[in-house]
């Protein structure tokens, strides 16, 4: 389900790219549009479903289906009022907020007035994909993934359909399809409402105050320290986007384009992962089962080494016939297909780590540690900025993927470090075997892609003959790394 919604959360990338390019109505769009998920992180996917699953998944244990919906219904109350009136703020100080994520647009004020406009259209999405968040971890907690997984389809969906059908008949399309976004939203949270409500779990909110109820005074002391870290996390793509809104117009998107392509393989592999390692780790660490849990989380630490370093590899060699294959069309022109293809380049030496993270991290937060992450968050946010400022002078925008790549490559060694002294993660006897055999048959698949990848014109060819060629090199890189596993045994060592 997660490969459905990323394949169209790639179409939708791409008719963007046709519909918009790399112009400053998109740079403006996709600055509004991170401002609502910048807040989404902290409220709904990030520190609340870090702080939520593990007081469900103790709950779902320990009491009766009763005290369970009981506490949903609070939870909801809960959330439900705090995120409206984070919307409602939002919309009403927009002009703020822009000047705050967006200072460079400044001097542009066209683009700023149309950002804010956007912003002030698509902040509602925040509270539907709130309670979306809710309803979703719910269903995490009770192995129902399919239907979370598969929601945020209809957010593709309607963003497509909505850029195709005002593409030629509005003055600003770009301002339709942030109107197709909140509706996005509210359509995500009915989508999933009758399947909690076939589990026995839909619920009227309580609005009560929040330490009324203890299942909500625990989740709150979990998320005091998760919504830190995510905050973190999350100021430093502000500060990204801050330093990308004074350099040369198309780095916003040129960053955005080539980060939608790794996000490809990070949704499938990494998100996915980690949604479902949570509540499993959750549930072991509940039940005192240590064994389970340390061989859970070597299993999937193992799948993150596996899928990561050939998918890193992939898009390393194959990023300027991607790129020429998906976005080079319409408004997006050779040079925003050659600035893209280099930051893709430089975001995937960062995407194993981007995986593994996401599992590392569900291992303190099943544990009901939400602390030590974000302490070491604090530090990576410092070396984020550090490295931004040394590195946007000479690099300019590749700057700024550089230095996400260095802070993730710090988090994911400081994280390992922790797991292991503490002995949480004991490694297994195969690691070594299978660190070798994935390393021997990345170098080989690579070689291979790299020599087979030049023969082919990219830009000089038609779109059938692109996509018919780009999906041959992906069917034969994924037919050599996986040839040399097989012979090499890898899956007895899983």
């Amino acid at each position: 389900m997660t490969l459905i919604s990323r394949i169209l959360g790639l179409l939708r990338e791409v008719v963007f790219a046709i519909v918009f390019g790399a112009t400053a109505q998109m740079d403006a769009f996709l600055v509004a549009f991170k401002i609502p998920n910048f807040m989404r992180r902290l409220f709904a996917e990030g520190a609340f479903a870090q702080a939520f699953v593990p007081v469900l998944s103790e709950a779902k244990a320990k009491y009766s289906e009763f005290e369970v919906k009981d506490l949903i219904a609070h939870v909801a109350g809960f959330l439900g009022l705090v995120v409206f009136i984070f919307s409602l703020l939002g919309m009403i100080f927009s002009f703020f907020l822009v000047f705050v994520f967006a200072p460079g647009f400044w001097h542009d004020p066209a683009k700023f007035s149309l950002t804010e406009s956007m912003l002030r259209i698509m902040f509602p999405y925040l509270f539907f994909i709130a309670l979306t968040a809710l309803a979703g971890a719910v269903l995490n907690t009770y192995g129902k993934f399919t239907v979370p997984a598969l929601t945020p389809t209809l957010l593709n969906i309607v963003m497509i359909a909505v850029t195709l059908y005002s593409a030629h008949r509005f003055v600003h399309p770009e301002l339709a399809v942030a109107w197709g976004v909140s509706l996005a939203g509210l359509l995500q949270l009915l989508f999933q409402i009758p399947f909690l409500y076939q589990l026995g779990l839909l619920t009227w909110p309580k609005i009560k105050f929040a330490t009324s109820h203890p299942g909500v005074r625990k989740i709150l002391r979990l998320m005091v320290p998760a919504i830190f870290g995510a905050s973190v996390v999350q100021i430093g793509l502000l500060i990204d986007t801050i330093f990308a809104s004074f350099l040369q117009t198309g780095s916003v998107s040129w960053l955005y384009y080539s980060d939608r392509l790794l996000q490809f393989p990070l949704g499938i592999f990494g998100v996915a992962l980690g949604t479902v390692v949570l509540p499993h780790l959750s549930s072991m660490h509940a039940k005192s089962d240590q064994t389970s849990f340390n061989s859970s989380l070597n299993w999937a630490l193992k799948l993150v080494l596996i899928f990561a370093l050939p998918a890193a590899a992939g898009l390393a060699v194959l990023a300027n016939p991607m790129v020429d294959s998906i976005y080079c069309y319409g408004k997006f022109n050779a040079l925003d297909a050659h600035n893209t293809a280099w930051a893709l380049i430089v975001f995937s030496l960062g995407l194993f780590f981007f995986i593994a993270v996401k599992v590392l991290v569900s291992a303190f937060y099943s544990r009901q540690d939400t602390k030590t992450p974000v302490k070491i968050a604090v530090i990576a946010l410092m070396i984020n900025v550090l490295f931004n400022f040394i590195l946007i002078h000479p690099l300019a925008y590749l700057g700024i993927a550089l230095a996400t790549v260095i802070t993730s490559v710090f988090n994911v060694g400081a994280l390992v470090f922790i797991l292991l002294k503490r002995k949480i993660w004991v490694l297994d006897h195969s690691w070594l075997k299978i660190l070798f055999s994935v390393i021997f048959a990345v170098l080989v698949m690579s070689l291979s892609l790299f020599f087979i990848s030049n023969l082919f014109p990219w830009l000089l060819i038609g779109l059938i003959s692109r996509a018919w060629h780009l999906v041959l090199l992906l069917i034969v890189g994924t037919v050599i790394y996986l040839g040399i596993l097989g012979a090499l045994g890898i899956r007895r060592c899983l």
